[in-house]
């Protein structure tokens, strides 16, 4: 056999490439058709909103009483108020902001149940220096959790 006739015989070449592109397309859709058949379908439209919120808060540090803090939605997704959790830790935060409501229970703009809470909105609450607030996005079936926003007092 020649030299040159064996650099030019490529006729392996074609078959091979064919070969290992209908395996990659085979393992591709079992792997899609797997993912909805045991049911981890539903939790890619789980994912968390990406909104961001920001806090400002009139009080000093060092001051015995609670001043209020206000916690505002800066951007991104909108979120369902029924689904925005205001949580604090206890003994710093007053009323009923110590037991963690949703965004409407602390809204005096009609944002309620399953209103749209985005850009622009804010509620007030009353903390004082040492409290810690986050704001926790809640999937409706309560598995799922994130962190959207947090605030540590001065004192915290």
């Amino acid at each position: 056999m020649e030299l040159k006739q064996l650099l030019n015989d490529d006729d392996a070449v074609s078959p091979v490439i064919g070969v290992i592109l209908m395996v990659a397309i085979t393992v591709i859709l079992a792997a899609v058709i797997a993912t909805f058949v045991l049911g981890l379908g539903d939790q890619v439209s789980n994912t968390s909103p990406q909104a961001s919120f920001s806090f400002d808060w009139d009080g000093e540090a060092g001051a015995t009483n609670a001043s209020p803090l206000t916690i505002s939605h800066d951007g991104g997704d909108s979120v369902a108020a029924n689904r925005l959790y205001v949580r604090g830790n206890s003994g710093t935060v007053t009323g009923t902001e110590a037991t963690g409501g949703t965004w409407g229970d602390y809204s005096t703009t009609g944002i309620t149940g399953t209103t749209q809470v985005s850009a622009g909105n804010r509620i007030d609450i009353k903390v004082g220096p040492t409290a810690e607030i986050d704001v926790v996005w809640q999937s409706g079936s309560g598995t799922d959790s994130a962190t959207l926003g947090d605030w540590q007092g001065p004192d915290a």
